[in-house]
């Protein structure tokens, strides 16, 4: 008799460890992980945004650079992304698209939850990079506006909220543009913690990616591959739920095939184990 699996729901899995100490300042927060007195700093809920594109039949990511001042995974390439707003689930956001409920059982929690990550989501992709998830009807996009420029502004400084901008442009954020695609937390050893839910979404038409954030020295469109073997190669830091991430775009021959996927979504946090007298993050993967 087959013995009963510790993934009931998983029936495949893949144990795998990054090492840690191909980044410096990584190794030097695991090796004071208890430095924080055994208390585990709670994870903050989080949205990221793959914004996705095909350029000459290669399909193409917009990355961000970190600057080096961010308490956050600095100097790091990121997709654009970040912590929620509580604001973010205001219940009269114009919303379109696959309601609250249904999203909050394909992210396995509750409708706010659900509706606040999805809203973060699009809110922070806005913030980053000037692309705005909505439009003004359920199945139209909005299109670039000389306006954005202070919106964007006045979000990243609190003093609107995606809901208040989505109603006084007569928007409604579009659900059904977004892809659930993973679901990473934090380590247990960071000071720093978020519970993040990773989503990708097609460029839409009409609309320009750009670098006017005050958190990226650099932001663009990247080929997955070539972020991977530089990363490999030690000449630019990617993390790992980056980069596998980046393997599963890599490995898409389209951003249309990339969407059509249904990915197997469960909570992965890395774990710090001592392998063969290294330190490793091991993670368990679906």
């Amino acid at each position: 008799m087959k013995a009963p699996s510790r993934y009931p729901a998983y029936d495949r899995h893949v144990l795998r460890d990054f090492a840690v100490d191909a980044h410096p300042a990584l190794l030097a927060r695991a090796r004071a992980s208890g430095a924080h007195g055994g208390a585990t700093p709670p994870a903050r809920p989080a949205a990221t945004v793959m914004c996705l594109r095909d350029d000459g039949g290669d399909l193409e990511v917009f990355m961000i650079h970190r600057v080096a001042s961010m308490a956050f995974a600095p100097s790091t390439f990121v997709f654009p992304g970040g912590g929620v707003d509580e604001r973010d689930g205001d219940g009269d956001l114009p919303w379109a698209g696959p309601p609250p409920a249904a999203w909050a059982a394909l992210l396995d929690t509750d409708e706010l939850s659900a509706r606040t990550l999805v809203a973060a989501a699009v809110r922070e992709v806005f913030e980053e990079t000037g692309v705005l998830l909505a439009g003004p009807t359920p199945d139209t996009v909005a299109v670039a506006s000389s306006e954005w420029a202070a919106a964007r502004a006045a979000l990243v400084a609190r003093e609107l909220s995606l809901a208040e901008l989505l109603r006084r442009d007569g928007l409604r954020l579009r659900s059904d543009l977004l892809s659930y695609r993973a679901h990473w937390v934090t380590p247990t050893f960071e000071p720093r913690r978020f519970d993040t839910r990773f989503f990708a979404a097609r460029m839409p038409a009409g609309q320009v990616a750009d670098d006017a954030t005050s958190e990226a020295q650099y932001a663009g469109w990247e080929r997955p591959a070539d972020l991977l073997a530089s990363s490999a190669a030690g000449a630019l830091r990617v993390l790992p739920p980056t980069i596998v991430c980046l393997e599963g775009l890599a490995a898409a021959s389209s951003v249309e095939a990339y969407l059509g996927e249904r990915p197997l979504v469960r909570a992965v946090q890395p774990e710090l184990v001592e392998e063969d007298g290294r330190l490793v993050l091991r993670m368990d993967l679906p």
